[in-house]
């Protein structure tokens, strides 16, 4: 067959580099205390920018889970099939400590640590994060029942991954998932029916329940802790997957939700068939109880969403950087690095600030420090996970149609991208949690201005904004048609703050010049002129 042509000016595939090598990230470690785990994170990231683990990335979401309801001979077995990479992605994730591991290291910044090394390597594959997470998130609700707490917690923090449904006591290792959301109520979680009965035939203080949940992800979990209807009220109930004497708690998977992205990590329907569980907290306090894992999750949401955000940047500069159009490569086109510019200054922002919420959950006794953390984290899981859908479209646009091809990848980003707004509580969501917090513990937005005012002096732009949202705070008329405006607008300051005292003097300009000065559009690419693009784009150069 005659040559027709010859292949030129195709981007070499970003690999073989580190995905840790990211100034944003290792600065916040460093504030954290965690420093000392920069060798780890490093190797975690060395791995993460390999062929072979961006292969396990793809093909686990090119072979989705298959649900197996009932085995050959009739038998139900409710189990989930998953493609063999998905265990080796969940493998180094558990070796690694990103799942409950940080609640029983004493060491300083042992949360952050943990934060960045679930940040980078969730960049090879987002689905496997979701069980990783949910262990992370659930120990600290597990400790309202101290029994459970001893019973279990060993195992959820144990560094090696042990698949299968067995006896928990039985296994090296075990994963925990969460069950809140029903059909006729969403986040509305009060509004749930499943019920709780105390089982008056067993002296182990044991409920029975029966009910549903809507939205159940990863179901091959070996605990799970949800929200029933006891006779106390709406409460807290730990059940696992099998029982102490080794039979299959009749926990039913009715289907597997067929989801925008998302795709490696399955997602459940099911029902509880008189399932056994038992009580973590007190009856009636359900929501009081499994807020603690619900607020660990919307960290991951966030740091999550920042992940996403640093690959995208990360992936278009590479592009940019070894793609010529028009005489010169397109990072040296002035409009293609506005764009590429303001992709990395939405992403360092995203990255500083779930950083810096990653090192208020290592200070749990200290007050400010967690009224700080109650509502910086409601405004910034609100506005990061909001931005990632929009950049992660924008990011993909520098590759043209190249990248809206799936070898390119970027759908796949594309498609996750929406995720973490949604999840632990949408949008108006995050926003009314803000103004609840606010509300009801007032020290937190004391806390929250005492963390911004610490850059004051620093940009007046920036002092600027911190005025309007303290003026828009004394007006409480409308104030919840308001929300959204005023959270963005909080989230911003804090991102803004950080970035003064801590960022780039580069990054820190282009932020408060394009969040605050006004000179900015509602697309990315609009930063003002006189902004050192050049400085910037360096940052999210793989190296």
């Amino acid at each position: 067959m005659p040559t027709t042509h010859e292949v030129t000016n195709q981007v070499p595939p970003l690999v073989g580099h580190d995905v840790a090598d990211d100034p944003a990230l290792l600065a916040g470690l460093e504030r954290a205390g965690a420093g000392w785990a920069a060798g780890e994170l490093h190797e975690l990231g060395r791995l993460a920018g390999t062929e072979q683990a961006q292969e396990w990335g793809r093909l686990v979401n090119e072979n989705e889970p298959v649900l197996r309801t009932h085995d050959r001979y009739g038998h139900r077995i409710d189990e989930v099939e998953f493609h063999p990479y998905w265990h080796e992605l969940m493998k180094v994730a558990t070796a690694h400590g990103l799942h409950g591991t940080p609640w029983r290291d004493p060491r300083e910044g042992a949360h952050a640590a943990r934060a960045a090394k679930f940040y980078v390597w969730g960049q090879v594959e987002a689905g496997h994060s979701c069980p990783i997470s949910m262990t992370y998130a659930a120990i600290p609700a597990l400790r309202a029942n101290p029994e459970l707490a001893a019973r279990y917690e060993p195992l959820l923090a144990a560094t090696e991954y042990d698949f299968g449904l067995r006896e928990p006591s039985a296994k090296r290792g075990l994963l925990a998932g969460m069950s809140m959301t029903e059909k006729q109520g969403g986040s509305d979680v009060r509004a749930n029916t499943t019920t709780a009965t105390p089982s008056v035939s067993s002296a182990d203080g044991s409920y029975t329940l029966v009910g549903h949940k809507w939205f159940t992800s990863a179901p091959m979990c070996d605990v799970f802790l949800t929200l029933a209807q006891a006779p106390g009220g709406l409460s807290c109930f730990l059940l696992p997957r099998v029982l102490p004497d080794g039979s299959r708690n009749p926990i039913r998977l009715q289907r597997l939700k067929d989801k925008l992205g998302n795709r490696s990590n399955a997602s459940s329907e099911i029902e509880y068939d008189h399932a056994v569980g038992w009580l973590v907290g007190e009856e009636g306090r359900g929501v009081r109880t499994i807020i603690e894992m619900v607020n660990n999750t919307r960290l991951d949401c966030t740091l999550g969403s920042a992940s996403g955000m640093r690959l995208g940047a990360v992936r278009a500069v590479h592009h940019a950087t070894h793609r010529r159009a028009f005489g010169k490569a397109l990072v040296d086109q002035p409009l293609m690095a506005n764009v590429l510019a303001d992709l990395v200054l939405e992403s360092e922002a995203a990255t500083t600030v779930a950083m810096r919420l990653a090192a208020a959950g290592d200070r749990r006794d200290d007050e400010q420090e967690q009224a700080f953390r109650r509502l910086g984290l409601a405004v910034s899981k609100y506005w990061v996970c909001k931005r990632a859908p929009a950049h992660a479209a924008e990011a993909l646009e520098c590759f043209g149609g190249n990248g809206y091809v799936e070898e390119s990848g970027m759908p796949r980003l594309y498609r996750e991208a929406p995720l973490s707004s949604i999840w632990e509580g949408s949008g108006n969501v995050a926003a009314l949690d803000a103004l609840r917090a606010m509300g009801r513990q007032p020290e937190s937005m004391a806390a929250f201005f005492a963390e911004v005012d610490q850059a004051a002096g620093g940009d007046t732009r920036l002092d600027d904004a911190v005025d309007r949202v303290r003026k828009e705070l004394t007006d409480l008329e409308g104030i919840e048609y308001r929300a959204r405006r005023l959270v963005e607008a909080m989230a911003l300051v804090l991102q803004g703050s950080l970035l003064v005292r801590h960022g780039h003097p580069a990054v820190a300009d282009a932020f408060c010049a394009s969040r605050f000065g006004g000179d900015w559009g509602i697309a990315f690419g609009t930063l003002p002129a006189g902004v050192d693009t050049g400085a910037i784009i360096e940052r999210a150069a793989a190296g």
